[in-house]
Parts: structure tokens; C-alpha cells; sequence
């Protein structure tokens, strides 16, 4: 049975804040990737293709962790909770919305085996 969290984070910087906001996400990856249980922490930015037409923020981080008690732990770091205080709660924040989604890859009625 698979455990592992995935977690799309999406951020719609203001106007002209694009490139602060995404160096401001950048400056978070090197500490995340040291937590035991991240697998992936990546920050990205839109590309647009005739081959990839939907709707997004134009940046976005792309996370993988180990399981949700991982995921949990990360979201209450300080270093975590004060760059969402900072740039994204605050009223002179570089970001004017954001939206954090998790997933999992395992089907709703699988049927994994109970290992001792």
C-alpha cells in the first residue's frame, strides 16, 4: 500500500511579482529537501504548449512525501508557515492567491496486503 502524499501548490503572484515570488519559493527548496520524509520538492514555473492548454497559476510546486504525517510536519515548519504570514496573508505579499491540494496515488477500494 502506497503512502506517499503528492501535493500541488499553486501560486498567483501580483502583478509584477512573478520573479520575487518565484525566488522566494526557490530559497525554501533546500530545507525541505533535508526533511526526512520529502521524496520531492520542486518549484516551476507555466510553460505554455498547443499540447498543454489548461488553466493554472503560473507557478507551481510539484511535492512527493513520504506520507502525510511527513506532509504535516513540513506545512508547521516555521520557516513554512512564515513564508505563507509573509507573502501570501499579508496584505504587501508578493502573492494574490494560492491554492495547496494533496493527492494520493492509491485507488479509493484497494485492496493492499496487510504485511506483519
Amino acid at each position: 500500500m502506497s503512502k506517499k502524499v503528492y501535493c500541488i501548490a499553486q501560486f498567483l503572484p501580483k502583478p509584477g511579482q512573478e520573479k520575487a515570488l518565484f525566488k522566494v519559493l526557490q530559497s525554501l527548496e533546500p530545507n525541505t529537501l533535508r526533511e526526512d520524509g520529502c521524496i520531492a520538492y520542486r518549484v516551476t514555473r507555466h510553460l505554455t504548449s498547443p499540447f498543454a492548454e489548461g488553466k493554472s497559476f503560473p507557478i507551481a510546486f510539484n511535492e512527493i512525501w513520504q506520507d502525510m504525517a511527513s506532509f504535516e510536519a513540513h506545512c508547521q515548519r516555521n520557516e513554512i508557515s512564515d513564508f505563507f504570514a509573509t507573502y501570501c496573508q499579508a496584505e504587501d505579499g508578493l502573492a494574490a492567491d494560492w491554492n495547496v491540494c494533496i493527492y494520493t496515488d492509491e485507488p479509493e477500494d484497494f485492496d493492499a496486503p496487510v504485511l506483519d
